[in-house]
C-alpha cells in the first residue's frame, strides 16, 4: 500500500472534490431539464421507502411482544404502507399532497423563525428574520399556485439542491487546493 505524503494529499483531495462537485452540478442541471419527471421519480422512490418503513414498524410491533403500544404501532405501520402505496400507484397525486405539506411546513417554519428572531434572539436577529421571510414567501408561493405547483416543485428543489451541493464541493476543492 502506498503512503501519500502530506504534500500530495491536498492536491488529490482537490481533484476528487472538484470531480464530485461537477457530477452534482451536472446532475442538478439534468434534473432541472425535466422537473416533472424528477418529481414523479422522487415520489415513487419515497413511496417505496415509506412502504418499507411501514412494514418495519409492523414487524417491530409484533417482535416487541406484549400489548403496550402494539395497536398504535401496528396502526401507524399500516398507515405508512397505505400512504406509500398511494405514492407508488398515483405518483402525481402523491407529489401534489407532498407539495402541499411542504408549503404548509415552510409557512409555519417561516412564521416561527420570524417570531423567534423578533422575540427572543439578541444576536443574529436580522438574519433569522430574513430567513423566516424567505421561508414564509416560499411556502406562500407554493400554496398560492397549488395544486399545479405539486407537479414541479419537488423536482425543481431537488435540482437546485444538487447544484448547490456541487458548488459546495467545488468550494471545498478550492479551499484544499489553496491550502496546499
Amino acid at each position: 500500500m502506498t503512503d501519500l505524503s502530506t504534500v500530495e494529499q491536498p492536491a488529490r483531495s482537490a481533484t476528487a472534490n472538484s470531480a464530485i462537485g461537477v457530477v452534482f452540478i451536472l446532475a442538478g442541471f439534468f434534473v432541472l431539464a425535466d422537473v416533472t419527471l424528477a418529481t414523479t421519480i422522487s415520489t415513487l422512490l419515497l413511496g417505496v421507502v415509506v412502504v418499507c418503513a411501514g412494514f418495519v414498524e409492523i414487524t417491530m410491533a409484533i417482535w416487541a411482544g406484549g400489548w403496550r403500544g402494539f395497536l398504535w404501532q401496528t396502526f401507524l405501520g399500516i398507515l405508512y404502507v397505505i400512504f406509500g402505496c398511494v405514492l407508488i400507484s398515483i405518483p402525481v397525486l402523491g407529489s401534489v399532497i407532498l407539495t402541499w405539506i411542504l408549503g404548509i411546513a415552510l409557512v409555519v417554519s417561516g412564521v416561527g423563525r420570524i417570531f423567534l428572531g423578533n422575540r427572543y434572539l439578541r444576536s443574529g436577529r436580522r438574519l433569522m428574520f430574513v430567513s423566516g421571510l424567505f421561508g414564509l414567501a416560499a411556502g406562500l408561493l407554493i400554496l398560492v399556485g397549488w395544486p399545479s405547483t405539486g407537479i414541479w416543485v419537488i423536482g425543481a428543489l431537488l435540482g437546485i439542491d444538487l447544484i448547490a451541493h456541487g458548488l459546495g464541493w467545488l468550494a471545498a476543492a478550492r479551499r484544499s487546493a489553496v491550502s496546499a
